[in-house]
């Protein structure tokens, strides 16, 4: 959705007359006329407000309140107005106060007095609420398609590394070693709840407000479940009161995308990591980094670092969203106005963010195979084997777990790794070794071991890979 600048007046306000101005005498302060408008930001609703309005203009025909020609006659004015909203031959000021004044001013202007039928039966308050719900119902659809590409991009990597190894932490310390494929498989399963969070929040999105009126309904015989059923929503609200002052599908969508946010953010600190000469786990193209204004030989991680940055303004905006909404008493208040453009910045970041990181694992990023696989070999990160390995050979698990890290203990004292100690080095700490100890802790079968379901072992992370590919 592109938004179009809004223009500023060239008539001096108090010689203009606002919709609601008859209730009036004096003009509005210019200042004030800035600071009421919202059509510099919900512009971005214009074409949901059209569809909305071409709705209402057929329930209003079909239920006799305004006569079939009529009905026809706006509709096609509003189809006109979205042609010229496309076309870059609307230009709304800030005296049409918001998007829903603009769209009706604009209307009289083509279909004449008609034009000022349109708000029969309908506040702007259950208008907005409409609008706002076919703009988000919209958004997350494309969101959730974003989601699919990122997770796509994960597994193109994830099935060419079953089997190249990579460094497990925990606390930030070497832990195990794990499948490279488990580990991106990881992050499928988070946004795969991605995915499925935000189809629930959709449900909640899915429901309209329009004929709730300002806040009690209408004494016009309307038909609410019609406008529902042509503008595409799965109900209707029950409680007029409740369907102009809910902004909870709001608040769930911003907690939903903070999540998204989050997971995202995560796995760019880890490639933040990962692309450093310490790390050196991967290599980053041309594609997707930068230089330095001076230091000639640095390739910066622009798109992580980026994503992880703009992670806070989502969050941000929930809480804003929160603190706007805790204490708003019944029905409607002006305080909602604060809902736009929180929510139009949400959208657009989570987009962005999931492209650039769809982007980077796309074109990005190469991983470093045989990096990966000497960091894997060169750590005590398979000390649990051994434990294990003593465990299967009938010594109790906790007392092989406090003879392993003795064996760490003295193998870092005398410089060594575990598989650098000779058999009659680990025959002295235990009679139960035996040659096979170096087999088991070997970082490949080390990895292909843990088969339980869900684990890194190859064939589960194969039969994984078979489940993701399937949903997508």
């Amino acid at each position: 959705m592109r938004s179009l600048p809004v223009q500023q007046s060239s008539t001096p306000n108090s010689e203009k007359s606002a919709t609601w101005s008859q209730r009036f005498e004096g003009a509005l302060h210019p200042a004030i006329v800035l600071f009421n408008a919202s059509i510099s930001f919900d512009i971005e609703l214009i074409e949901y407000d059209l569809t909305g309005s071409q709705a209402h203009a057929k329930m209003l025909a079909k239920q006799g309140i305004i006569s079939a020609v009529e009905g026809d006659q706006l509709v096609a004015g509003l189809e006109q107005i979205r042609q010229e909203y496309r076309s870059n031959q609307f230009h709304p000021t800030v005296d049409d106060e918001d998007v829903h004044f603009a769209v009706e001013k604009r209307l009289t202007a083509i279909v004449g007095d008609v034009g000022k039928k349109l708000h029969t039966a309908r506040s702007r308050n259950d208008q907005v609420g409409t609008d706002t719900r076919l703009y988000l119902r919209d958004q997350i659809q494309q969101i959730r398609q974003a989601i699919k590409a990122f997770q796509s991009a994960l597994l193109t990597h994830a099935e060419q590394h079953i089997e190249t190894l990579i460094p497990g932490y925990t606390h930030l310390q070497r832990a195990q070693p794990i499948s490279l494929a488990h580990h991106l498989l990881a992050y499928i399963e988070m946004t795969e709840r991605d995915w499925q969070r935000l189809g629930d929040v959709s449900k909640r999105v899915n429901i309209c407000p329009l004929g709730a009126g300002a806040l009690a309904g209408t004494t016009f015989n309307i038909d609410r479940h019609f406008t529902a059923s042509e503008l595409g929503f799965e109900s209707v609200y029950a409680n007029s009161l409740d369907a102009v002052s809910d902004r909870d599908f709001v608040v769930e969508f911003m907690a939903a995308a903070s999540l998204v946010m989050a997971h995202l953010s995560r796995l760019s600190e880890e490639v933040i990591f990962w692309a450093t000469q310490e790390f050196g786990f991967i290599s980053l193209t041309d594609a997707c980094a930068t230089g330095s204004s001076i230091m000639p030989q640095k390739k910066n991680p622009d798109v992580p670092e980026l994503v992880r940055g703009k992670t806070g303004r989502v969050f941000g905006h929930l809480q804003a969203m929160l603190t706007v909404l805790k204490g708003l008493p019944l029905a409607y208040n002006k305080d909602f106005q604060e809902d736009k453009e929180g929510l139009f910045d949400t959208v657009k970041t989570v987009k962005a963010c999931l492209e650039a990181m769809t982007i980077l694992f796309d074109e990005g990023i190469a991983f470093k195979p045989q990096r990966l696989a000497d960091a894997v070999a060169e750590d005590f990160s398979n000390a649990t084997d051994v434990a294990d390995y003593l465990a299967a050979k009938g010594v109790p698990f906790r007392e092989a777990y406090g003879l392993v890290g003795k064996v760490v203990r003295t193998s870092l004292a005398a410089n060594k790794l575990l598989k650098d100690l000779t058999l009659s080095e680990w025959q002295a700490l235990h009679p139960a070794f035996e040659s096979d100890i170096y087999a088991a802790i070997a970082p490949r079968q080390v990895v292909a071991a843990r088969n339980s379901f869900g684990g890194t072992g190859f064939d589960q992370v194969r039969s994984a890979l078979s489940v993701a590919k399937s949903r997508l």
